[in-house]
């Protein structure tokens, strides 16, 4: 290949990263959207059942925005996870509790240090994902073998040098799962 080739090969392959860059920026999930899709998950993890489709049907969708966001997929993956307590039907419990577990472990195998950064939420990135999978996954029913793993990832958001400049909200609720965690 003849060096004029291969720099206008590097100059379109650069414009298309910046178009690309730039989309992506355009069609990110603003802080309003997340916080509404955020409140339907608090009144589900609060207990609030009828939550719990409104929490997984607005994160599925913003995720939809924003496909390689580990904070909306963990998101995702905890409510449609939580999907599994609205019916009786066994095949659907399984259904729901591992499409959302395969979300989690998707989400966690996304992180990267750019997500040390704060995502959403005012929290970094990084210590979001761990606590939504570490929450879930301590949930789970022993026989889904998630136990240990969520008490590790919960260890590592305690363990963070990233969590003292969290939001104290999000430090409260990690110290509440850490003394839940610890009293079971």
């Amino acid at each position: 290949m003849n060096p004029n080739t291969l720099s206008r090969r590097i100059r379109q392959f650069a414009l298309a990263a910046c178009l690309v860059g730039v989309a992506s920026a355009a069609t990110a999930v603003t802080e309003a959207q997340f916080q509404g899709a955020f409140s339907h998950f608090m009144q589900a993890n609060a207990g609030d059942a009828g939550a719990i489709d409104r929490a997984a049907e607005a994160f599925t969708v913003l995720l939809k925005t924003e496909p390689v966001n580990p904070v909306l997929m963990a998101y995702a993956g905890a409510a449609t996870a939580m999907k599994a307590t609205t019916t009786w039907l066994p095949w659907k419990k399984m259904a729901y509790a591992e499409d959302g577990l395969a979300q989690l472990d998707k989400a966690l195998a996304l992180l990267s240090p750019d997500h040390n950064a704060t995502v959403q939420n005012g929290t970094p990135g990084v210590l979001e994902v761990k606590f939504v999978a570490a929450n879930t996954f301590l949930a789970v029913p022993g026989f889904m073998n998630r136990r240990e793993r969520g008490a590790k990832l919960l260890s590592d958001v305690l363990a963070s040098p990233l969590l003292p400049q969290a939001p104290a909200a999000f430090k409260a609720h990690v110290k509440a799962a850490a003394t839940k965690a610890s009293a079971s």
